[in-house]
């Protein structure tokens, strides 16, 4: 059997592929959630889902 780094690496993959398409407050739960234990890969990561799903641009 596959360990869980290699599931959440498949996962992961899967909400990027998706995050454009995912309603806001879902977006915004599962990014507070990778940030639990990275808080200092806040603003990386949130260059990279703006610059793939430039829908997701923070309004204001």
């Amino acid at each position: 059997m596959r360990d869980e780094n290699h599931f959440a690496l498949m996962l992961g993959r899967a909400v990027l592929a998706a995050w454009g398409d995912m309603p806001r407050d879902i977006q915004e739960a599962l990014f507070e959630i990778a940030l639990t234990d990275r808080p200092g890969d806040r603003d990386d990561l949130a260059k990279l889902l703006h610059e793939r799903h430039p829908r997701t641009a923070h309004a204001g």
